[in-house]
């Protein structure tokens, strides 16, 4: 199964630039009907904005946008090449526009609604969809810091801590990662560590920004 990037939750941010008021609102999405049903919210929600310009990708699907009476250009496609460059899928991002009185010009549009479509990207954050494999691992405390270190350098996620006898973790690790991982613990603790594969998950866990 593919990995790639999907939005974490709804964001949204604005600014204002020369009296101009921009909104910018991201959301993740599975399906083009599920996009277009937020745009239309957007436009119900914003029907006295000047402009409610948008833009989607859908994983395997359509990609589209409009200039909702922007200058051709100026809206629409600067908003998909945030999204594209950010590596995201499955993502509907509408920027909304109250019309200050003062012209920005083509340029500035498009750094305008290039900025309202970063904005809320980065308000929404990043989740990787990737094929996850869960994992059962019982450890000594005296490994417990040294273990947590290995999730984190191997792209992995604590799921769940139990603190009892001996520290018992379940963690999830990216698929490449496990046998790796699994090899690193049994050389670091000489074998007397034995983890266990419980399962195997194809969902989406928040990355960190670079």
């Amino acid at each position: 199964m593919e990995e790639y990037l999907v939005p974490t939750q709804f964001g949204e941010d604005e600014f204002v630039e020369k009296k101009s008021r921009f909104i910018g609102r991201v959301w993740p999405v599975q399906t083009e009907e599920e996009a277009l049903a937020r745009i239309q919210e957007m436009k119900k929600q914003h029907y006295d904005a000047t402009h409610n310009c948008w833009a989607y990708i859908i994983k395997d699907g359509a990609t589209r946008f409009s200039d909702d009476g922007e200058p051709g250009g100026t809206a629409g496609m600067p908003m998909v090449q945030v999204l594209q460059r950010e590596g995201l899928f499955n993502i509907v991002c509408v920027v909304t526009r109250y019309f200050g009185g003062i012209l920005l010009g083509a340029g500035g549009l498009v750094r305008a609604y290039t900025k309202g479509a970063k904005i809320a990207v980065d308000a929404a954050g990043k989740s990787m969809k990737r094929v996850w494999s869960a994992v059962y691992l019982p450890c000594p405390y005296s490994f417990y810091d040294r273990v947590k270190l290995e999730v984190a350098a191997f792209g992995g996620i604590l799921r769940d801590t139990q603190f009892g006898a001996e520290v018992e973790l379940e963690i999830l690790l990216p698929e490449a990662q496990t046998q790796p991982f699994f090899d690193r613990i049994t050389d670091m603790t000489s074998g007397t560590v034995e983890l266990m594969q419980i399962g195997q998950e194809y969902r989406a866990f928040p990355v960190q920004a670079e």
